[in-house]
C-alpha cells in the first residue's frame, strides 16, 4: 500500500484558521490560516462562497505550506500565526510560535510583502520564546496568540507569560518595549493567575482583546470567563472590575462546572469585539457565539444574543450534525468592523462572514 500524499493547500482552502480581520466594511479580508502557516488576503470583502484570495503572507506560493514556508524565520515568514487586526492601515499578526507580533505601516499590497515592525524580538530573523531568557521583560513574548488595534493602541494577549501586554502607541521600532502589562505585577513575572489564587487581577490563558473606547475586555479562556476592565487600566496589574462567565473571580470551572452551557456561563472563550452596543465573544468549547448588553454589564450578567446553537442550553461541534450556514465548530477568533462580523470557524476548517442587523 503506497503512502497517501497530504491535501495541498490553495487558494480557496483553510486548515485550522484562528484568527481573521477586515481593514473596514469593504475589505480587505485578513485571514490567519494556522495550519497552513499563511496569512491569506482578499482584496476587498468576498461576496462569494468559496472565493479565492488575492495574496499571502508566510509562503512561496498558494500550494505551500510549513513553517516558516520550511526555511528560516523572515520578515515575511509564519510560524502559527493566531491573531490578527486591522486598523486605519495598520495590521498587526500575532505569529505565535516565533513568538512575536509582525506590524504592517501599510496593509500589504502583494504576496510576501515583508513587515515593516516586529515585536517580541530584536529583529527579523529571531524567533526564541523570551528572546531566550528564562524569564520575560516588557520587550519579550512567549506564545503569542491575540492582538488588538483599537483607538490608536496596540493590545498583544501575551498568552504563554499569562498577561495581556499594551503599547499606547502603535510601534514604529523593532522591539519597542511595552508601556503597560495585565495579569501580572510587572513585566518580569509569568505565573499563573498572577502568582495567586484565581481573581480579578491574574490570568490563565488570555487570549482575545477588545475595548468599547472607555472598557477594556479580555477572553481569559483558561479561566472560562472576560475580563472587565470599566476604565482604561493605568498601571500595572490593575485587577479587573468584573467578570462574564463566573459567578465570581474566584470562579474558573467551565459553563461553571455543569455540563451543558446557560446565558450565564462560558467554556474556553477565545474570542472576543464590540459590535455596536453588543459584546460578542467565541465560547469556543460550546461552539458558540453569545453577545451581551454593552449598557447591562456586571458580574453574572446574562447574553442575550446566540448563534451556533438553538438555545443557550445547548451545545455540540455543528449542533451535533453536519456543518450548516448558522453551525460552529471551535470558533476562534471573531472581529467586527461597522456592521460586518467574521469568525474564524476553526473546527470546519473555514471562515464565516456575517452582516449584522443594525
Amino acid at each position: 500500500m503506497g503512502l497517501v500524499e497530504p491535501i495541498a493547500p490553495t487558494d480557496r482552502t483553510l486548515f485550522g484558521p484562528r484568527g481573521a480581520a477586515l481593514g473596514s466594511e469593504a475589505g480587505p479580508l485578513f485571514v490567519c490560516d494556522t495550519g497552513h502557516h499563511r496569512l491569506l488576503v482578499w482584496n476587498g470583502l468576498p461576496d462569494q462562497d468559496g472565493s479565492p484570495a488575492d495574496h499571502l503572507i508566510g509562503q512561496p506560493d498558494f500550494r505551500s505550506e510549513g513553517r516558516n514556508a520550511r526555511g528560516l524565520v523572515g520578515a515575511a515568514t509564519l510560524n502559527v500565526p493566531t491573531g490578527v487586526s486591522a486598523e486605519d492601515g495598520v495590521l498587526a499578526v500575532a505569529d505565535a510560535w516565533n513568538h512575536r507580533v509582525l506590524i504592517w505601516h501599510g496593509y500589504p499590497a502583494r504576496s510576501n510583502q515583508p513587515a515593516d515592525v516586529v515585536l517580541g524580538q530584536r529583529d527579523f530573523v529571531s524567533n526564541a520564546p523570551n528572546r531566550g531568557c528564562d524569564m520575560p521583560s516588557a520587550a519579550s513574548l512567549n506564545w503569542c496568540y491575540g492582538v488588538a488595534i483599537a483607538n490608536g493602541a496596540l493590545y498583544v494577549a501575551d498568552t504563554g507569560n499569562r498577561r495581556v501586554l499594551k503599547w499606547n502607541r502603535i510601534p514604529e521600532a523593532d522591539g519597542t518595549p511595552a508601556d503597560l502589562v495585565l495579569g501580572q505585577d510587572d513585566f518580569e513575572t509569568r505565573d499563573e493567575n498572577g502568582g495567586r489564587m484565581p481573581g480579578a487581577a491574574g490570568m490563565r490563558w488570555p487570549h482575545g482583546v477588545a475595548t468599547d473606547g472607555d472598557r477594556l475586555f479580555v477572553a481569559d479562556a483558561g479561566n472560562n470567563r472576560i475580563m472587565v476592565w470599566d476604565a482604561p487600566p493605568g498601571r500595572n496589574g490593575t485587577p479587573s472590575a468584573f467578570v462574564l462567565g463566573q459567578r465570581n473571580a474566584r470562579g474558573v470551572d467551565h459553563n461553571q462546572a455543569a455540563y451543558y452551557p446557560t446565558a450565564a456561563s462560558l467554556n474556553m472563550p477565545y474570542g472576543v469585539a464590540v459590535l455596536d452596543r453588543k459584546l460578542v465573544a467565541t465560547d469556543t468549547a460550546n461552539c458558540r457565539i453569545v453577545g451581551y448588553d454593552l449598557d447591562d454589564l456586571a458580574m453574572e450578567a446574562p447574553a442575550h444574543w446566540l448563534a451556533g446553537q438553538t438555545t443557550f442550553e445547548d451545545k455540540g461541534e455543528n449542533r451535533w450534525s453536519v456543518p450548516q450556514r448558522d453551525s460552529l465548530c471551535w470558533p476562534y477568533g471573531i472581529s467586527v468592523s461597522g456592521t460586518m462580523v467574521v469568525v474564524a470557524d476553526s473546527g470546519n476548517n473555514r471562515v464565516l462572514v456575517w452582516e449584522a442587523i443594525p
